[in-house]
């Protein structure tokens, strides 16, 4: 028998896309390996940075800022917008030019630290391919002339060339305070209650390698690997839902496990995820652009196999268009990415499958399919939960054919589950349970 995909051989170590260890709460020495995509694609996936974040990239100088316009003078002339526009015009400029004097130029006037953040800043923009980075003014967030001071908000629209389709958007803060009569560039605004939205870009020194079909971008360790591991994914899953996908992805892989949790999303903690998919906000409103986030710590501690199930798990999500449907049930839209995850995959069902098949040996087979309340960290199902789902996918492309299987996870973005097994199976929910009861029972005895 294959070893799994886990640090220490069992399948299970692969770790399905879940939020937590599989039998509740963390493991304890050598564990349980898992991780899971973004459920919430399309809704607002702005990745912020908590009030206190700037000990997480080492990098605010917020704290700077506030001190600085605190011991600055009342300004000569009320705060005016257009001396935002000007100064960011001027940025943009700077780094579509290559012209890193100038862009340190609009933040000479600021404290040292942040200084230095922004000349990494620079540097990290540079050694992206930017198909456009600009800020724009898009609001004041706070304005007092008594302590010389303007927190500014600013979007922050850019676009990777030859991997996303339209702008993305991020939002960010810049302190802007009276130097020599003309407001100026001090900070940005976390220590005044305005956290950026996270971006690659604030990560340490960046590398950038560029694959087949595959950008990934990071400070971390092994970016070659996971490039060349997302390349041999995209025709896997290419194979299995069609050409009807961008056959392209950037991957993020900070060195810095909190920059990887702000990259995720709100609240999102990536302790015992490996890989997380994620949409990336766009600038017009639109779906957004794909991301795959690789957490340092937890990916580095699966093995070969493991690696490979996990990125193509996170990429199935990305060329299924994130089911941001609302409709398709959690089993199917998990269940589906495991199949295509494990469909070259080396490891027994039974290995892959242990925890489940302790309770099926057991006497204790599921009584229905999990509930999204299965999935959630809480759970107590959790591991099982995975394997009931994939198991399931299995079980449908074994029966019925692999096109088919295609054809329910596609119907159930457009239907209710129950209507979608009828029209496409012919099957009432009840049935389907049953069959696939008696296929776990089959599979795992």
């Amino acid at each position: 028998m294959e070893d799994g995909p886990g640090q220490d051989g069992s399948a299970a170590d692969a770790g399905r896309d879940a939020p937590d260890a599989r039998r509740g709460g963390p493991p304890s020495g050598p564990g349980p390996v898992t991780r899971r995509r973004a459920l919430a694609l399309g809704a607002g996936g702005a990745a912020l940075l908590a009030a206190g974040g700037a000990g997480v990239l080492g990098t605010r100088s917020g704290g700077a800022s506030r001190a600085a316009a605190a011991r600055t003078p009342g300004p000569t002339v009320p705060f005016d917008p257009d001396t935002a526009r000007t100064v960011l015009a001027n940025r943009s400029r700077a780094v579509a030019d290559g012209d890193r004097t100038a862009f340190l130029a609009t933040v000479a006037s600021a404290p040292a630290a942040f200084q230095d953040a922004q000349a990494r800043l620079y540097d990290n923009l540079r050694k992206l391919p930017l198909e456009g980075w600009t800020e724009r003014f898009s609001g004041t967030e706070s304005a007092n002339a008594e302590g010389g001071a303007a927190v500014v908000r600013v979007e922050t629209r850019y676009r990777l060339r030859g991997f996303d389709r339209g702008d993305v958007a991020r939002t960010r803060h810049l302190t802007f305070a009276p130097r020599s009569g003309a407001w100026t560039i001090v900070g940005d605004g976390s220590s005044l209650g305005h956290p950026d939205d996270a971006e690659i870009w604030d990560a340490g020194p960046l590398s950038v390698v560029r694959g087949r079909a595959s950008l990934v971008v990071g400070d971390g360790g092994g970016l070659e690997g996971i490039a060349k591991r997302l390349d041999a994914a995209v025709p896997v899953v290419t194979g299995v839902v069609g050409k009807g996908w961008a056959q392209r992805v950037v991957a993020l892989a900070p060195a810095d496990e909190r920059l990887a949790a702000a990259l995720a999303g709100p609240d999102e903690s990536l302790g015992q995820i490996a890989a997380l998919a994620t949409v990336a906000p766009s600038a017009g409103g639109g779906r957004g652009e794909d991301r795959v986030i690789v957490s340092p710590g937890t990916f580095a501690r699966l093995n070969e196999l493991g690696r490979d199930v996990v990125l193509t798990h996170e990429l199935t999500h990305v060329a299924t268009g994130g089911a941001t449907d609302r409709t398709t049930p959690l089993w199917l839209i998990e269940g589906f990415a495991d199949y295509v995850g494990y469909k070259h995959a080396k490891v027994s069902v039974r290995s892959a499958a242990s925890e489940l098949r302790r309770e099926v040996r057991a006497g204790r087979p599921p009584a229905a399919l999990p509930s999204a309340a299965d999935f959630s960290g809480a759970s107590d199902h959790l591991s099982q939960a995975y394997q009931e789902a994939w198991l399931a996918c299995r079980m449908v492309a074994a029966r019925y054919g692999e096109a088919t299987l295609v054809r329910l996870y596609r119907a159930a973005g457009r239907a209710s589950e129950a209507a979608a097994l009828r029209s496409v199976l012919g099957l009432t929910g009840d049935r389907f349970a049953a069959l696939w009861r008696d296929y776990l029972k089959k599979e795992l005895r």
